[in-house]
């Protein structure tokens, strides 16, 4: 019989992210969940916040798959000039070099669940930012609640 290794999973929670805005003016803030530091493999998954109105700049990654779930909220996708709907439950995936951009069209904040594989310095890219905090509305949405068929 193979020996298995055991990896102990590490568990975080919406008080363990650190939030940035990437730039100043951006509209969207970024909360990295687990990136290359954290999970010891290319990665970064982020909760992307968007203000109302807000929006992601129009981007590409040149190795990189990025998949969005969108956790609550409404908008739009854009990748390569199509534009489809988004909301609660959708999910997008975006090939490399796709230009791409997320926007919040709803009235009130947009949130989304972001995986990009490999990293590509995207994890590093939001550290550069600037540090913000996740307000209650956002704890809101973001924490965890005890499931109670499992307690």
């Amino acid at each position: 019989m193979d020996s298995v290794s055991c990896v102990i999973p590490v568990v975080k929670s919406p008080t363990d992210y650190q939030a940035f805005r990437i730039s100043p003016q951006d509209t969207n803030r970024l909360a990295i969940v687990f990136d290359s530091q954290t999970a010891n493999i290319s990665l970064t998954v982020c909760a992307e916040i968007f203000d109302v109105g807000g929006k992601t700049p129009p981007n590409r990654h040149q190795l990189a798959v990025e998949m969005f779930f969108v956790l609550k909220g409404e908008g739009t996708a854009s990748c390569d000039g199509k534009t489809v709907r988004i909301q609660a439950g959708d999910s997008i995936l975006v090939p490399p070099t796709g230009i791409h951009e997320i926007c919040n069209t709803g009235a009130e904040r947009l949130y989304a669940l972001c995986i990009m594989v490999p990293n590509e310095d995207f994890a590093e890219l939001i550290r550069s930012g600037t540090p913000v905090e996740l307000d209650e509305e956002d704890m809101a949405v973001l924490r965890r609640t005890p499931n109670p068929l499992l307690v």
